[in-house]
Order: structure tokens, then sequence, then C-alpha cells
């Protein structure tokens, strides 16, 4: 009877080979403020942000999330896609999405949004202004190419 030889490795056995771990979702960067910082001026970004420290001046993060945390203090205007509030901010925000403040969250400021979520214990002075989504003009716009095609017909008849 013939035998096979046997593998020189086992499919089981450790390899010094390094193989990356695929993640079902990719994972979001984001950017941290820590405690001890200070920062004066304009602040914008493609990435998420998390505030722990001090801002002022002005936050742009149109298309992310910024998070100030329970020691977060923000004197701004800021412009972001969503906002969560645990900590202090004065000045006007507009988020694309949603604002969320927290418990111990405190917001003095004009507000534009989409959706205000806002926990008992939270502080809001300011006034507030959801906006609904735009998806309404959409069929407005489809709409209108209809009467100049029944116009043409009409002409060429």
């Amino acid at each position: 009877m013939l035998q096979s030889p046997e593998p020189k490795y086992s499919p089981t056995a450790p390899t010094n080979s390094y193989t990356p771990v695929k993640t079902a979702a990719p994972t979001m960067e984001q950017a941290t403020i820590g405690k001890t910082l200070v920062i004066k001026g304009e602040v914008s970004g493609a990435e998420a942000l998390f505030i722990d420290g001090r801002v002022e001046g002005s936050l742009s993060f149109p298309d992310n999330r910024i998070t100030i945390g329970r020691n977060g203090n923000v004197a701004a205007s800021v412009h972001a896609k969503e906002l969560v509030i645990m900590g202090k901010v004065e000045g006007n925000v507009e988020c694309a999405d949603r604002l969320d403040i927290r418990s111990e969250g405190s917001l003095t400021g004009d507000v534009i949004t989409q959706r205000i979520s806002v926990e008992e214990g939270a502080i809001m002075k300011g006034g507030i202004e959801v906006r609904t989504p735009e998806k309404k003009s959409q069929p407005q716009n489809q709409a209108k190419p209809e009467p100049p095609k029944a116009m043409v017909a009409t002409a060429g008849a």
C-alpha cells in the first residue's frame, strides 16, 4: 500500500506570516481635542471630532459628527452633520442631520437642525428651527418638464 507523504505544515499550526483581520464595518476616524488643550480660531475637517478641552471661534465639520465631552467647553459657532453635547456650548449651531443634548450638557445659542433630542436635565437657551429634508422640492421639479412636452406635442400637431 502506498502512503502519501506527510504535509510539511498543518493548516491549524501557527505561521509566521501576518494576515490582516477584516472587520464587518470600516473604522471611523476621529480626532480628539484633549482636556488640557485650548484652541482659538477656525477648526474644520473631514473626520469626526471629540472635544474634551476648550475651543473658541468656529467649528466646521459639515459631513461628520462633533461630540463635546463632559469636560468640553466650546464658545464657537458650530456647523456639523451631527452634534452631541455632554459639556458646555455657547454659540449658534447648525446641524445637517441631528442635535443631541445629553442630560449633563448645556447649549446657549440658536439652533437649526432636522432632528433634535434634549434629555431631561439638559440646559437649552435659545431658538430652535427644525427643518424638514428638502426632498419635497424634487417632485415639483419632475412635474415641471411634463407641461412643456404637452405644449410641444400640441404645437407639432
